[in-house]
């Protein structure tokens, strides 16, 4: 864009919109260091070793990925959570898939509660403007219910495999941890989620928290960057520049015109494009596409949540839909092969089941 005289220098910074890139910054510094510490595999084991049924276990399991997706970034879930389920699983001699897939599609229906749940509902955040606590209180039941369809759908769909048996007895593995990294992290994390629901410009609240976690010396800072996804940053920045770019072509106008002519105001008919182009070029670069058309819109609010809610929920459309899915074949990969078809079977009528049922929330 630089090249091609599309932008100056000054308006290729200024197109970067550094609330996004500061809010992913310090959630990973964050993140980095509650993993270092062990918290995350800790309370995973912690949690799912109370289970002792395969219904049970399951539920924890898409429970616990859930939840923790909401809060720390479902990517991070999925790295941590699959080698958790896949060791579980191959010990009680119990097959893997159900359990595998259910860590995918959880960790894509957790993070649609929150801001902090995935990288699009990051760059919404920033560009609507909606509170932290708005957004949960809005999206939060589209969990809930996700979260319930997910187990529902999966039970029903490996019957066999769910079937009355005898009490599974899951042996207790004690992982590395660092008690006062935990403590420090833990506590850091709550003071950032009171400061979020608290109304604190959630940019600042995640920058000021990750500064304070770098101030220590029981770990040194360099192997904090080792966990930063420096890629995700620059890709990020990139596509700010391309979008400011694109809004200063006729291409823009046109495609503002296409969507006045869908009647993107109704929030069935924004999802269903939304969840397409998430499918299409990736749920990131659909929310930028989408942003210019949102914020026009009669009711920029429900606008926004809508196109959270799609392009977050349409990642659970096929294996390819989301990084969290793909992280978890990954993972997996030398120990059990998740195919196309076997994800899809469970990831495509969960995707219908839930934006539609969102759709409809956002309409009350």
């Amino acid at each position: 864009m630089l090249a091609i005289g599309a932008l100056t220098i000054d308006e290729a910074w200024n197109a970067i919109h550094h609330d996004t890139i500061f809010l992913l910054f310090g959630m990973m510094i964050l993140i980095a260091n509650l993993r270092l510490s062990g918290f995350f595999t800790l309370a995973a084991q912690t949690i799912v070793r109370r289970a002792h049924h395969p219904i049970t276990l399951l539920s924890t399991i898409v429970a616990t990925t859930a939840i923790f997706s909401a809060l720390f970034v479902n990517d991070t879930m999925c790295l941590v959570m699959t080698p958790l389920v896949l060791e579980i699983t191959l010990t009680l001699r119990r097959n893997p898939l159900p359990y595998l897939i259910g860590v995918a599609v959880a960790s894509n229906v957790g993070s649609v509660a929150t801001i902090t749940g995935n990288p699009q509902n990051m760059m919404i955040g920033s560009y609507s403007g909606l509170s932290y606590a708005t957004f949960f209180f809005s999206l939060a039941p589209l969990a809930v219910i996700g979260s319930l369809l997910a187990i529902g759908l999966i039970v029903l769909l490996y019957r066999n495999e769910f079937k009355a048996t005898g009490p599974l007895d899951i042996e207790p593995h004690d992982p590395e941890i660092d008690r006062l990294l935990i403590f420090k992290s833990i506590a850091a994390s709550a003071v950032l989620f009171v400061a979020f629901f608290a109304g604190v410009p959630v940019a600042k609240a995640a920058m000021v928290a990750g500064a304070l976690l770098l101030i220590t010396r029981r770990i040194h800072p360099e192997r904090i960057y080792e966990q930063i996804d420096w890629s995700l940053l620059v890709m990020f920045s990139g596509l700010f520049v391309v979008l400011e770019a694109v809004e200063k072509t006729s291409l823009n106008e046109h495609f503002l015109q296409l969507a006045s002519s869908l009647r993107l105001q109704n929030v069935g008919v924004l999802s269903l494009l939304s969840a397409a182009l998430s499918n299409l070029i990736s749920n990131v670069p659909a929310v930028m596409v989408l942003k210019p058309v949102v914020q026009r819109l009669p009711d920029a609010k429900t606008g926004w949540l809508a196109l959270a809610m799609s392009s977050t929920l349409a990642g659970n459309l096929t294996l390819l839909g989301s990084v969290a899915n793909l992280i978890v074949v990954e993972q997996a990969r030398k120990k059990v092969a998740i195919s196309f078809w076997e994800y899809t079977r469970v990831g495509l009528p969960l995707t219908i089941l839930t934006i539609a049922f969102g759709a409809w929330w956002l309409t009350l």
